[in-house]
């Protein structure tokens, strides 16, 4: 069986090493790059199964800057990224999510950690990676060029709206709770408190809302969210 390859992006050489051999005794198969330049032509060349990105970079291009660049890329959005920084503050694990990140570590950190939330990672995205289209009442999902449409219209949306709407639309007419949503969106390892995932839920509301689909994603009082197209469970 081929092992998948991760991208190790990190300015400094000893953190690079130490993920590298971590991830060779785990059974992946690693390439390396210093800078965001050299990151994205990698990207580009290989096609990486994950990217490990660190946050501050030298080179004028900041890793967050490349993972926006990367999830704003057709070709490259489904590719999915960890974030890597010394920054621990909730302001910037919710920047670095708002950018697209998948996941978010903070130095220093545990390889065996590390281990674990990247085959987290790997299994979410393997879930979210069918080939089928997923359809409710004209609202169209297509996983393999992650576009949301509806008749001739595209309907446009962020890499976190569009991961929390194909987890609702394969997962219909049952009522999540926060905590669940956090466990299979974002991957139950981040760190991101109720109000974030309140403030995706509107976001998602608000770009399905000209189509007239926003009524699918329900609020069910005491529990959390649901996907229903059922008109009678609209008002909970």
């Amino acid at each position: 069986m081929k092992s998948e390859l991760v991208l190790i992006v990190d300015d400094e050489m000893p953190i690079r090493e130490m993920i590298h051999t971590a991830l060779d005794l785990a059974g992946y198969t690693c390439l390396e790059a210093e800078n965001a330049r050299d990151a994205h032509h990698i990207i580009v060349d290989q096609r990486p199964a994950l990217v490990l990105l660190d946050w501050m970079m030298p080179g004028g291009i900041s890793g967050i800057e490349l993972c926006r660049r990367l999830k704003r890329d057709e070709t490259l959005s489904e590719i999915p990224v960890i974030m890597l920084t010394a920054r621990g503050e909730e302001d910037n694990k919710v920047q670095g999510l708002d950018a697209g990140a998948d996941d978010y570590m903070t130095k220093p950190f545990s390889t065996r950690e590390l281990v674990s939330r990247i085959k987290a990672v790997l299994r979410r995205s393997s879930a979210l990676s069918g080939e089928r289209p997923i359809e409710a009442e004209g609202l169209v999902l297509d996983p393999v060029s992650q576009r949301v449409s509806t008749g001739e219209h595209i309907v446009e949306m962020g890499p976190t709206e569009y991961r929390l709407l194909a987890f609702f639309m394969t997962h219909p007419e049952r009522a999540y709770t926060r905590t669940q949503m956090l466990d299979q969106v974002w991957g139950g390892s981040v760190y991101v408190e109720d109000r974030t995932i309140d403030v995706h839920i509107r976001r998602l509301r608000k770009v399905l809302e000209p189509f007239g689909f926003d009524g699918f994603i329900q609020t069910v009082r005491g529990t959390g969210y649901r996907f229903s197209t059922r008109l009678d469970n609209r008002a909970i």
